[in-house]
């Protein structure tokens, strides 16, 4: 299994391009994905300079409805035309909102209509191949991301706080798992509790933004005892796994999981390559 970056905050070299999105190719000998499509058409310009071909990707599979991680979805059809599109049925003609910073509208205006026979929406949970597995994180045993209290969604003509019952994780293989957390608004603990729940086997990997935000300009999220007991359980509950994170996990919370988690755990940008 080959996993590239291909669109984040974040550049192995200034050849590549950035953003605030996330979009990750995964290969293997049997299927290429897409995970996610960052906010515009970034992603497929740095996957051009690392010889990629987006137009052989079997899956294209959406994390969430937010437009850092589903922008691109214009700019990818028109790339590939044979991908099926797999998406959370709750995305569908529902809009999201931030109030960070200012209200502001953060969903894309597309009619997935126009997708037909290409779409394939997930309730709450669905098989791909042999060992694609796609379901919505079921275990709320842990708190959610503090960060997500400035997430909203639409409920007909009111705006609710948003639950992330749109958000979807995605996992590859058997025996040696990799999961695809998307931005992990659901929490780091309860998608890995959620997985393992779901499927045998050990979780090799785990990548994608944790929606750890750092704090700052009067805005408070995780503390450092909060960090730190975080990083401890993962340490303890998941010795074997490799975290990598990136996108929405600030440098600060960053830098505290990996005083705790060492070579267990570290940071993602455009161009980086993992293989399991």
């Amino acid at each position: 299994m080959r996993i590239v970056v291909l669109s984040d905050n974040r550049a192995k070299s200034s050849d590549f391009e950035t953003e605030h999105g996330l979009s990750v190719y995964l290969e293997t000998d049997s299927y290429n994905c897409l995970l996610d499509v960052g906010v515009s058409d970034l992603f497929a310009r740095n996957a051009k300079l690392m010889n990629i071909d987006l137009s052989d990707v079997d899956y294209l599979f959406i994390s969430h409805g937010h437009a850092d991680h589903i922008g691109g979805l214009p700019s990818f059809l028109e790339i590939n035309q044979k991908a099926k599109i797999v998406v959370s049925s709750r995305i569908l003609n529902r809009e999201y909102y931030s109030s960070r910073n200012s209200m502001r509208k953060i969903s894309i205006d597309f009619d997935f209509d126009t997708l037909k026979e290409r779409l394939i929406t997930v309730d709450e949970k669905a098989q791909f191949e042999e060992d694609i597995a796609v379901f919505i994180p079921k275990i709320k045993n842990h708190p959610m991301p503090k960060a997500n209290r400035l997430l909203f969604k639409n409920i007909g003509d009111e705006l609710v706080n948003d639950d992330f019952d749109h958000e979807v994780i995605i996992t590859f293989g058997k025996e040696r798992k990799f999961v695809f957390t998307g931005c992990g608004h659901s929490g780091l603990l309860n998608i890995l509790e959620s997985a393992t729940a779901e499927q045998a086997g050990q979780i090799a990997a785990v990548m994608g933004g944790f929606h750890l935000l750092d704090s700052r300009n009067g805005m408070t999220f995780e503390t450092e005892k909060e960090i730190k007991e975080l990083g401890e359980t993962l340490k303890t509950r998941f010795p074997e796994t490799l975290f990598v994170t990136g996108h929405c996990t600030g440098d600060t919370t960053f830098n505290q999981l990996k005083s705790i988690l060492g070579e267990q755990i570290t940071q993602f940008y455009v161009g980086y390559e993992l293989k399991i």
